[in-house]
Formats: C-alpha cells, structure tokens, sequence
C-alpha cells in the first residue's frame, strides 16, 4: 500500500491512498482524514486504507483521480520526533580517512542525532536558501515512520512496529557542520528543512527488498540531469529494528516517530558512486589530494529516485530546484 499527503490549505494535508504504478489516487477521507491520524490509529485505520487500496487496484475505487506528485507535501508532513542515524559505517570512515577525523565511537553503538521535524518539506517545490556561502550538500536516505514502540522492545518487536518506509533528502550545509558539531550539541543551522518523496509505502510493499529491517534497493541520484551515484540501502551496518530498539532501551517512542538510515552508501563507490556531495568530496581528497566537485548552486536541480526490479518508481522522486530565497 501507498501513502501520500496532498496540499488543501492545511498544515497536515490530505490523506490519499496511491496505485503501486503512482498514476491514480483515491481519498482517504472516510477512513483518515491525514497521515497524522492514520499513524496515531493504525489499529483502527489499517484494514480501511487496504480496502481502498484494493479498490483502486481493481479499477473500482470511485472518486479516483489523477495523481500529481507536485502536488504532494511530505507524507507526514510534520512529526513530533525525527531522528537521523549515521547508520552506513562506509560514510564515516570515508570522511575520517580524508579529514584525519577523530570521532569517538563504540562498537555497536549506532550514532543517533535528534532532528528538527516542524518544517518537512515535500518533493518538488524550490528550495529557498540565503546564500551559496554555506556549502549545500544533499544526503540520500531512506527513512521510516513508526507506530508506538514500548521501552525495552527487542529489535525484532521494534522493527514489527514500523508501519511505512519512505526516502528523503537530508539537507545539509557543510559550512556549519564541523563547526556545530564541534561545540558538543547538535546543529542547527547546519541542517535546514529536510525534503521527502511523495509516496511513503507499507514494508510489505517492497516485497523481498525490505528484509533485515534494511531497504535493499539503489538510491538513484543525479545532479543536473547527470547520473550521481545509486548505492543500494541493503549495506547499512544497523537495521531500523536495531536502531529504534537502541532509542527504546529506557523509553516509549510515540507514533510518527520519524528515523532516517543516514546517506547511503556503499564499499563499491567507485562503482555505484555516492549519495550525497561530501562522500564524494572525500573520495576526491582521498585519491587527488583535494576536492574537485563544488556544492550545489542557485538553479542547479537535484533528483533522487528508488526503482524496483521492474524499474518501477517505488516513492516517486524528489526533483526539485535550489534557488536564492526572496
């Protein structure tokens, strides 16, 4: 099943179920009026959207539209928790052979950032920044959204609450990242609103692909029109399960958490490529001595994308515009 937030004035949106092929949609009115409350009562809600969702497969679901993913917001468009993880180990030790990092770690420990989830923003409208100078980068992930998770679930109870798997965009600004992290707290001005796909999809959408709480799909990147990278989800050293039951050791998690995987990425770089600017930097730096790719400019254009064995578009795509800020 698939799920997206259309824009109707209001800050949640409109809750519609999506065709596995993104070409129609129906509206989730009588059984959620938004994402929000679907994932509060899921429970309740569940069987209803797979109603639909099976009426618009038949080609029975009355009211069905065309569906336009300009039109999407995040699918969850705001959440009251968003965590990312850094959980592709390859990513960091690439950055601190290339910088000489010292970063402290524990082996088996996942490193976890609490985030900003007030401003989600969805996959196509321009994205506003004051200036160039801070370095814009891109970092692809793919990301769940869950229901509650009780304190002190195991990894496999963890992961069973995980009710949709999306991508998003991290959006970063390298010009503050060392220097936030550097102060001990987390970053602020270093990490501006985060962009998702239109579509978010229940686990058993992506068939053999979700297994070991990991998303083993290629995350298609391109600059410009020009191939990036498309390393594959399936590497992350940590699965959401283990992940979100690291979070629940002491605590519950409420419904609508929201986790990202970290950039993706992959040992075979040079093959697949990277996922977001600062991996490739790195790698740059690595094998030449300093970096040759510039960060993003105003009217550059980045796509991100994620296809099935079919070549099916699994979320839709982000495919949206970097512009200067009014």
């Amino acid at each position: 099943m698939k799920l997206a937030s259309l824009k109707n004035g209001d800050r949640e949106g409109r809750l519609v179920v999506v065709s596995r092929d993104l070409r129609q949609a129906v509206a989730a009115d009588a059984v959620a009026p938004t994402m929000r409350h679907a994932i509060d009562h899921w429970a309740a809600c569940e069987s209803g959207l797979r109603a639909l969702d099976g009426r618009l497969r038949a080609g029975t679901a009355a009211g069905a539209f065309a569906f336009d993913p300009s039109q999407a917001m995040a699918p969850l468009p705001r959440s009251h928790q968003f965590v990312d993880a850094s959980a592709f180990l390859n990513h960091g030790d690439i950055m601190k052979e290339a910088y000489k990092l010292s970063i402290a770690s524990e082996p088996g420990v996942p490193i976890l950032v609490p985030r900003q989830g007030d401003d989600f923003r969805g996959p196509s409208a321009d994205y506003e920044l004051p200036t160039e100078a801070d370095q814009t980068d891109f970092e692809g992930e793919f990301a769940v959204i869950t229901d509650d998770v009780p304190m002190g679930a195991s990894a496999a109870e963890a992961l069973s609450r995980v009710r949709l798997v999306t991508l998003l965009n991290d959006v970063s600004m390298r010009a503050y990242v060392f220097k936030e992290v550097s102060l001990g707290f987390g970053m602020m001005r270093a990490k501006p609103a985060t962009v998702f796909a239109p579509v978010a999809v229940t686990p058993d959408e992506l068939g053999p692909a979700w297994r070991g709480g990991r998303v083993h799909l290629d995350l298609r990147v391109s600059r410009n029109g020009e191939w990036f990278g498309h390393p594959n989800g399936g590497e992350m050293d940590f699965g959401f399960g283990e992940l979100l039951a690291y979070m629940a050791y002491n605590r519950r998690l409420g419904a609508g958490l929201v986790l990202g995987s970290g950039t993706v990425s992959n040992k075979a770089h040079r093959q697949v490529g990277s996922a977001c600017l600062a991996e490739r930097r790195a790698l740059e730096t690595i094998e030449w001595g300093q970096a040759r790719t510039g960060w993003m400019a105003f009217g550059e254009r980045l796509r991100m994308e994620a296809t099935d064995a079919n070549g099916q578009s699994v979320f839709g795509a982000i495919d949206f515009r970097l512009v200067r800020a009014s």
